[in-house]
């Protein structure tokens, strides 16, 4: 198997609707353990559903800048979310990470999460980050250095592209992005469509 490139933080410095599909099938390993991004959701500053969209905060900060590290908050007070800064400082626009393919480190994705089957592993943005060890401390480190390793991918994938989930707000936009047909989805796409 042919050694894949690493992602640098260069990569992020884009649009955050270019980086989010590029990032399905990509490899994320956090301290060596993690697999392949099967899912993703794309958030821009203007949009009523980012962090930002109301301006920056202590909690939010990470997201203005610079692009190329991790944001990382609490949902609904139980879950972390890992979340990769884009775009040029201040733009405070990010994809969320939302499930993987676990492939390295199951026995300890197993242990943290402490459930056997691996579809349930990191199907999830609050799961991958219990299976990964990710916490709100790993907020604000770069993604092109340990304990993150990130490797683009090797060949091009078929992509499924809808609205994203779990938000009340700019329901309506098309910034989900998931691998066609994979079983690690957090949730199945209801209409896919290729990109």
């Amino acid at each position: 198997m042919p050694k894949l490139r690493l992602i640098r933080r260069a990569f992020f410095a884009r649009s955050v609707h270019a980086v989010a599909p590029d990032l399905i099938g990509a490899t994320l390993l956090f301290r060596g353990v993690g697999g392949i991004i099967v899912e993703v959701e794309a958030y821009h500053h203007t949009d009523p559903a980012a962090h930002s969209y109301r301006g920056q905060t202590p909690r939010n900060g990470v997201m203005f800048g610079p692009s190329g590290y991790a944001y990382v908050y609490r949902s609904y007070g139980m879950h972390w979310c890992l979340n990769f800064v884009c775009e040029a400082a201040g733009s405070a626009s990010a994809v969320l990470i939302r499930a993987l393919a676990p492939s390295t480190g199951l026995a300890a994705m197993r242990r943290r999460r402490g459930v056997a089957d691996e579809r349930l592993l990191c199907a999830g943005p609050g799961r991958l980050c219990e299976a990964l060890g990710i916490t709100d401390a790993d907020s604000g480190r770069a993604l092109d250095a340990p304990p993150f390793e990130l490797h683009a991918r090797g060949e091009k994938v078929e992509l499924a592209v809808g609205r994203r989930i779990g938000i009340t707000k700019a329901v309506e936009l098309p910034w989900r992005y998931g691998l066609k047909g994979s079983r690690f989805l957090s949730k199945p796409f209801k209409v896919e469509q290729k990109s």
